[in-house]
């Protein structure tokens, strides 16, 4: 009785806690956790059964007929453009012995999902599928090779479902291995990167290239001790989500950067251009101190120089304020991210306010040059070059989702290219005979399971289900050996003979 009374009044306290954050209007994914402990006290009141919270895990979602037929398409656009440049695909186990991914991601290895040991290993789910893929390398010696990867990856994040960040979610990677001359493979990955941005019609949107050694020589120029370069730049990835002056704040009081040296730096990660910024920037007194960053902007003005024969520069930019946070990557480093309103249009002083500035709806693709990681594996320490780049999917399916919804057109969530459907009654096995022949010639058909449906429930499933051909069966089509098919959107009957039925239907069905 005691335990009854006490969680009794744990449900009230919970139920003031879930009507102050709804009257507060707080966003829906806190209100559903504490509905979810809510519901959980509840249950313990129950009549001694346990009841299922009906829910799933933070983080994580369902997805319906719809959104799947919208990420299958983005998935088909994204594997066709790997394809098109040559890739094989590789799939790895979704959970590594800890010690594969430890101290790979700077700061973010927090962020890691670790599980219980199971039988004498320590495991954790995978982070992403770049330390997978190196790891891989490294075990079966391989030192070339050009591939992608599709799968899930777990990251013990907060999420925020609406910007499409989840703690479990598909990583889309296209990875180049081997040594080759440089810049090469670096610009194919940055023409993926448009192919693919560019196909999906997401709108404007734009490419921001840096190199992880033209940072690390600006550091040093600009006085930030070698035990914080990590941890600084770590704090530079945040310029696309923190004013300057708040990033400033965090390197000099919590960080402990010289306030001098910091004004250096803002002065550098203001700068934005292209090849031109490149050249500026290795006549700049400061950067000539470091070699380091001299050899990066050479690399940059190579870039640059194939991006042109791949006719991308109009949506790819130099921006120094690009750091992104991974520990592995030794050169090159891009993001893409979208723009609303107008093509984006970058200055070299965006921080002076001169010319205009996209507004940004997030990252959509990142990758780099991770030259070490390999090396960090083998036995031997042998390294093998490697420039990569991972599409941000979800984001994208969030966007896909939208537009879908705001859109008139229906979706299709099957490929259904004929019904096969009965004018009168007792005709299941004849039906059911068509539709056999239908599908050992390869084509997508349903039939309904009745054994005497209505003609029009038949004809009303077709249009609901946008199946584009109706083949009809009825005892004089039978006497005469012909099939009644019809289009559903004109209404246009046509009587053809059993034989050329699927002649018919295929050449209907081409582009369908």
């Amino acid at each position: 009785m005691e335990d009854e009374s006490r969680i009794q009044e744990a449900v009230k306290l919970q139920g003031e806690v879930v009507r102050k954050l709804k009257s507060e209007k707080a966003c829906k994914e806190k209100i559903d956790e504490e509905v979810a402990k809510l519901l959980e006290l509840k249950a313990q009141l129950g009549d001694g059964k346990h009841h299922f919270v009906l829910k799933t895990a933070k983080g994580t979602r369902d997805y319906n007929p719809k959104q799947m037929a919208i990420r299958e398409k983005v998935f088909n656009t994204i594997t066709s453009c790997f394809k098109r440049h040559g890739a094989e695909t590789i799939d790895t186990p979704v959970f590594e012995l800890k010690e594969t991914l430890t101290g790979k991601y700077g700061e973010d290895s927090k962020l890691i999902y670790d599980l219980k040991d199971q039988g004498g290993e320590l495991l954790s789910l995978r982070y992403d599928l770049t330390v997978p893929f190196a790891r891989y390398l490294a075990m079966n010696k391989i030192t070339n090779i050009k591939r992608y990867h599709i799968a899930k990856v777990y990251r013990r994040d907060n999420p925020a479902m609406t910007r499409g960040r989840y703690r479990e979610f598909y990583q889309c990677d296209f990875d180049i291995a081997g040594q080759y001359d440089a810049m090469i493979a670096d610009a194919e990955c940055l023409r993926i990167v448009y192919e693919i941005l560019s196909e999906l019609d997401l709108g404007d949107f734009r490419i921001k290239v840096n190199d992880r050694r033209i940072l690390d020589g600006m550091f040093a120029v600009c006085g930030v001790p070698d035990d914080k370069f990590r941890t600084i730049c770590s704090t530079v990835d945040k310029l696309d989500k923190m004013p300057w002056e708040e990033v400033k704040r965090e390197m000099v009081n919590e960080k402990g950067l010289a306030q001098e040296a910091a004004d250096q730096i803002g002065e550098y990660v203001s700068m934005q251009g292209g090849m031109e910024l490149a050249e500026r920037l290795i006549q700049d007194p400061k950067m000539l101190k470091s070699k380091l960053a001299c050899d990066g902007l050479s690399d940059i003005k190579l870039l640059f120089s194939y991006l042109q024969v791949f006719q991308v520069t109009d949506k790819v930019v130099f921006d120094l304020s690009l750091a992104r946070g991974l520990d592995y990557y030794t050169g090159i480093i891009y993001e893409a991210v979208l723009g609303q309103g107008g093509v984006p249009v970058v200055t070299t002083d965006a921080q002076n306010g001169a010319g205009d500035e996209c507004v940004s709806v997030g990252s959509v693709a990142g990758g780099g040059r991770y030259d070490g990681l390999v090396g960090m594996f083998d036995p031997k320490g042998r390294k093998v070059p490697c420039v990569g780049v991972s599409i941000g999917i979800e984001r994208i399916f969030s966007i896909m989702e939208q537009k879908a919804e705001t859109s008139a057109q229906k979706i299709r969530t099957t490929e259904v290219q004929v019904m096969v459907a009965s004018a009168q009654k007792n005709l299941l096995e004849e039906r059911l005979k068509l539709v056999t022949e239908l599908w050992k010639a390869g084509i997508k058909a349903e039939v309904m399971y009745k054994k005497n449906p209505k003609l029009l429930s038949q004809l009303q499933h077709c249009e609901e289900a946008g199946i584009p051909l109706v083949a009809i069966l009825g005892e004089q089509e039978l006497r005469d050996g012909v099939v009644k098919l019809r289009v559903v959107a004109t209404r246009e009957e046509m009587d053809i003979s059993r034989g050329d039925l699927i002649a018919e239907i295929q050449r209907r069905t081409l582009d369908a």
